[in-house]
């Protein structure tokens, strides 16, 4: 019998990442994939290149080169560099592969659904568990860059499902209920050893100057609960009119 495969979404803040590690220490035989790793469905903080920019990336990096290569990984004709796990102090260099991922409006709705349709489609995995790989990044992207509205994002949920049709997978979502609490317990946690922020002036610089920002105006603490809290009500339509079968809710950090 086919291992099933597990899909762990919520808010930032539910607890994801605590979840991923507690179901990877119990199931010793899985295979994780987290947020920048090489995965075969996700994409996040990885660039998203053809041969010919990639052999340019390597023609302007030429010191690092190797570390590069090393973590690269092919897929028919694009590559895929996992370029935040590679350590260097050169100016801008991962401000510039950042400029290659498929997400924050880099690429245009129909593009963007096909990379993802694509790989999912490619996908017949099993054992395996992801840390926010279906929801998350993909609807961040889909709200704040490529403005589309609640209905076009239940419309590609419903196609994705019509992809995910004989593969095992089980979607884990942890539900946020006071979401601006939890914003302030990552503000607390989220900080270096002098209490400097580094999470949320980040997730405020990402809100604020994406279009779906700038034309309502978010800002603040407040701005950021408004757009959270219209991604978990989408969430649990998703959850509810498409993979109400395919899902279970646990309250989140409740686990």
């Amino acid at each position: 019998m086919n291992k099933i495969n597990y899909f762990i979404e919520g808010l930032q803040g539910a607890g994801k990442s605590t979840l991923v590690q507690k179901l990877s220490d119990k199931l010793k035989n899985y295979q994780v994939f987290r947020e920048g790793d090489y995965s075969p469905v996700e994409l996040a903080w990885c660039a998203y290149v053809t041969e010919e920019q990639y052999e340019k990336v390597l023609t302007r990096y030429p010191m690092i080169d190797a570390q590069i290569r090393e973590k690269t990984v092919t897929e028919g004709s694009h590559k895929i560099i996992c370029y935040t796990q590679i350590l260097t102090d050169i100016p801008n260099f991962h401000k510039d592969l950042e400029s290659f991922e498929v997400y924050n409006g880099n690429l245009d709705k129909a593009s963007f659904e096909s990379v993802i349709f694509e790989r999912f489609g490619k996908w017949n995995g099993e054992g395996q568990i992801f840390e926010c790989s279906i929801f998350q990044n993909i609807i961040e992207n889909q709200i704040l860059y490529l403005m589309m509205t609640d209905e076009e994002i239940l419309d590609f949920y419903k196609r994705l499902k019509g992809i995910l049709v004989g593969k095992s997978y089980r979607i884990i979502y942890l539900d946020v209920e006071d979401i601006a609490g939890t914003i302030d317990i990552i503000r607390e946690e989220r900080s270096d050893e002098n209490g400097n922020e580094m999470w949320f002036p980040l997730m405020m610089q990402y809100l604020q100057t994406s279009p779906y920002g700038k034309e309502h105006q978010l800002t603040g603490l407040k701005g950021l609960t408004a757009h959270l809290g219209r991604r978990r009500t989408l969430e649990h339509r998703i959850l509810n009119e498409i993979f109400e079968e395919e899902s279970t809710v646990l309250k989140s950090k409740s686990f």
